[in-house]
């Protein structure tokens, strides 16, 4: 299956980005919009998880389709083994596309990688590789250990901007003071990616040119 239908969340991360798409998604729309050297034209239209598809979440070709993309479905066979990240929303400006990861607390940060065939492995650590050089990270640092959930984002990135030639970002949506489940101010967040970043290598230009953290405080939300 590419796709999730997680039905309604009552906490955390899934919770607040299903409240910010089927309800006001303003906060959320204006702190990306903020964030792109190059404004965009249109309103973001949110293409998940929306409540009418039971919240739906998508991954592999079927987060291509889903954001009008289909045509890139074999580059991305190609690329990335299937099982790829499954993406907690979607959306679509125009020609500009936003991938959104949320995060609601520090754990959730923290992810190994889970393939086990030598022929998914090896499709990875090459499409590893290449992130890290488009990106200017230091090299041969494991991706595949640690904050894998965040670097596969990173290589879906590259994917989106190299090999499908989109104007796509990665959106790092982090929930501040969530009374769900585990509160996180902003100054527990910066430290925690700071150091996330630094195990990771990152610092080049690019990097920053089209990956957008947005802090949002729950109490804002709804």
């Amino acid at each position: 299956m590419n796709n999730k239908l997680p039905g309604i969340a009552g906490r955390g991360s899934q919770k607040w980005i299903q409240d910010l798409v089927n309800g006001s998604s303003e906060p959320l729309d204006r702190a990306i919009a903020g964030s792109l050297a190059v404004p965009v034209k249109q309103p973001i239209e949110w293409l998940s998880p929306l409540q009418i598809t039971g919240y739906a979440e998508y991954r592999d070709t079927a987060f291509l389709e889903c954001l009008g993309l289909g045509r890139h479905a074999t580059a991305l066979r190609d690329f990335w083994p299937s099982s790829g990240p499954r993406w907690d929303a979607l959306g679509r400006s125009g020609n500009t596309y936003c991938l959104v990861e949320a995060k609601a607390n520090i754990p959730e940060l923290i992810s190994d990688c889970k393939a086990s065939a030598p022929h998914s492995l090896e499709k990875i650590n090459a499409a590893m590789r290449r992130t890290q050089q488009w990106l200017g990270a230091r090299p041969h640092i494991d991706w595949l250990a640690g904050f894998y959930q965040y670097a596969n984002r990173l290589a879906h990135l590259y994917f989106m901007r190299e090999i499908a030639k989109v104007d796509a970002y990665v959106v790092f949506l982090y929930i501040l003071n969530d009374p769900t489940h585990i509160s996180t101010s902003r100054i527990e967040w910066q430290g925690a990616l700071e150091l996330q970043r630094a195990l990771l290598g990152l610092g080049g230009r690019s990097y920053h040119d089209y990956v957008i953290d947005v802090f949002l405080d729950a109490a804002g939300i709804g």
